[in-house]
């Protein structure tokens, strides 16, 4: 299953300060630009050492940067085939997860001191269920700790249900709710026993119902909303609800390129091959003009999204024509991501085998499984050493 967990369980929380250097930070985390919003932080951090909430802020942007390096946010995002679970462990720089930690530990401290000084300090409340929510998500990306990941979630959960409690009208302490909820509703009978999960099932239809709730009610989380509705409406299979959302942030948040490809996609789920190819032609077209934040794109990016798309509208020659940009030389095949680099691989495979070449497809197979070993596609494109590829049966959501 393609795990929300990456898109719920890390958002950011409430913004409440109005200071400049984090609007600044935000507007650069939306954006992608983690150096700075990391920098930006800082800057408010310097100004406000003991708001728990820029130190989560903080912790986030760091632990976005990692993921972002390591193509690892970007597959999540776009690739609706690439689970978080089946992706090997990150390893961000030692340094980095020290700070990472310290963030979050500063964070939790501060909380519970004004929570033991009030109990019903909402603030704080929210502020330790988000710290949670992010030691969740670095466990769960990073560590692979289910288990640790899992009870982390609850405790963050339990502190919002603190703050609705107290707040009824509270929406954005509902989002990390509406996540959890949908979550759950999903896990197996055996990852539900859990002692921390004892006596809640969860319940998917009534967590998406209050994600769409905050999308429309939220103050400071209504865009992670929106972000996360995204997600869940293509996993749901309603890509044409999302593309109204997705268009809306790609006008808040310009140089985000991530939106665009993700809008690719979802035209791509509803079958309009013009519209999705459309639309991957125009982030080639800005970034040949270098518009800020589509520069950094890499054009092996471009080219592996159409020739993915190409592939699934079975125009086979032209998916191969664009596999190959991405992988043609050793030096390219060295600077891709894992993600993309041994999909690349596997899909020229497949097309060969559907070209009826299996010799080509094997020679292709065993690139991508030398290329990211540890990756699931590197383990199906094992399988497919012995089975060659032949088209699904029956439909399954595009990657």
């Amino acid at each position: 299953m393609k795990t929300i967990v990456a898109l719920v369980l890390a958002i950011a929380g409430s913004l409440g300060a109005a200071d400049n250097w984090i609007q600044e930070g935000n507007e650069a985390f939306y954006n992608l630009d983690y150096d700075q919003s990391i920098a930006s932080y800082e800057k408010a951090l310097a100004e406000n050492p003991n708001d728990p909430i820029l130190h989560n802020h903080l912790a986030h942007a760091l632990l976005y940067r990692e993921l972002f390096r390591d193509g690892a946010l970007e597959s999540e995002l776009v690739s609706g085939n690439n689970s978080f679970i089946r992706r090997p462990k990150l390893e961000p720089p030692a340094d980095v997860e020290k700070r990472f930690f310290a963030e979050i530990d500063r964070a939790m401290q501060l909380c519970q001191a004004r929570i033991a000084k009030n109990s019903r300090d909402t603030v704080a409340l929210h502020a330790l269920s988000v710290s949670f929510a992010l030691r969740a998500n670095y466990g769960f990306l990073v560590r692979k700790s289910w288990r640790a990941s899992l009870s982390d979630s609850s405790q963050a959960h339990k502190y919002d249900n603190q703050v609705t409690a107290l707040e009824p009208d509270n929406y954005d302490a509902k989002l990390l709710q509406g996540g959890y909820d949908y979550i759950v509703g999903q896990l197996s009978w055996s990852l539900r026993a859990l002692g921390f999960l004892a006596g809640f099932h969860g319940d998917k239809q009534r967590g998406l119902r209050t994600i769409e709730e905050v999308a429309v009610k939220g103050k400071e989380n209504r865009v992670d909303a929106e972000i996360v509705l995204c997600a869940l409406y293509r996993r749901e299979g309603q890509a044409s609800k999302a593309i109204p959302l997705v268009s809306q942030l790609i006008q808040r948040y310009p140089r985000n390129y991530l939106f665009r490809f993700e809008l690719a996609q979802m035209y791509g789920a509803l079958g309009n091959r013009a519209s999705a190819l459309s639309t991957l032609s125009e982030i080639a077209r800005l970034k040949q003009e270098s518009v800020p934040g589509y520069e950094r794109v890499p054009w092996e990016k471009i080219y592996y999204e159409t020739g993915n798309l190409e592939f699934w509208f079975d125009d086979l020659d032209r998916a191969l024509d664009n596999l190959k940009k991405v992988t043609g030389t050793p030096e390219q095949l060295r600077e891709l991501d894992l993600n993309t680099g041994v999909l690349a691989l596997m899909r020229q495979g497949q097309i060969y085998d559907l070209q009826n070449h299996h010799n080509l497809a094997v020679n292709a197979y065993k690139q991508a499984v030398k290329f990211a070993p540890e990756a699931e596609a590197a383990r199906e494109s094992q399988h497919y050493i012995n089975s060659p590829y032949t088209r699904p049966t029956r439909n399954q959501e595009r990657g």
